[in-house]
């Protein structure tokens, strides 16, 4: 029981992660251009390999990610001073270093730190770090075939002070509503998982 909590809730960690960013594009216009700043893969003429390269590049990334803030850095906070000052402290330096890149918009920061926060109570309510590595895997690549290098497909849809609260912009919102509320309840059952220590 402990892996299909950790992987429901790793699968719809990603999905509330890129729900956000749809709503955050639906209420500020999407800066194609700046979230594509240092991901160019035009000159890769292979779909094959510009594929390949994003599969590498989000399993890095979640595996050193995961390994760095959630391992080496919350761990050793978590016991010494307790889950929240852990979560929050690796969830701040998670943010700080995703802020050095040109994608990191304002609207960007609270997610890119809501993100640090799941990731890390995910950590802790599992004892592991597999599944946070799943889910930031999964979410990693669809930022890296979507948002930023756009070999997944385009984002166009437009503002919502341009087309009103629209269903595509409801579906989103109940999408965010229902995958943070999965996320959640799936990191509660895991702590009550957990075995009572003295």
């Amino acid at each position: 029981m402990r892996w299909v909590w950790g992987l429901c809730a790793a699968l719809f960690f990603a999905v509330t992660v890129h729900a956000s960013i749809i709503l955050l594009f639906r209420f500020v216009h999407f800066p194609a251009a700046t979230f594509r700043n240092g991901y160019d893969l035009s000159f890769i003429h292979s779909q094959f390999l510009k594929w390949t390269a994003i599969l590498i590049s989000a399993v890095s990334a979640g595996i050193r990610e995961e390994v760095g803030f959630r391992g080496y850095m919350q761990q050793p906070i978590e016991q010494r001073s307790g889950v929240l000052p852990a979560v929050l402290i690796s969830s701040l330096f998670f943010m700080a270093v995703h802020l050095t890149k040109a994608w990191a918009t304002l609207g960007m920061i609270p997610i890119v730190f809501g993100a640090g926060l799941l990731l890390g109570l995910l950590a802790w309510s599992a004892r592991s770090l597999l599944p946070g590595i799943v889910g930031h895997i999964v979410m990693d690549i669809g930022l890296f075939a979507y948002w930023w290098t756009g070999v997944a497909g385009e984002f166009s849809a437009r503002t919502i002070s341009q087309t009103g609260t629209d269903r595509p912009f409801l579906i989103a919102f109940f999408t965010f509503v229902i995958a943070l509320g999965i996320v959640v309840f799936a990191i509660y059952k895991l702590q009550r998982m957990r075995p009572i220590t003295t």
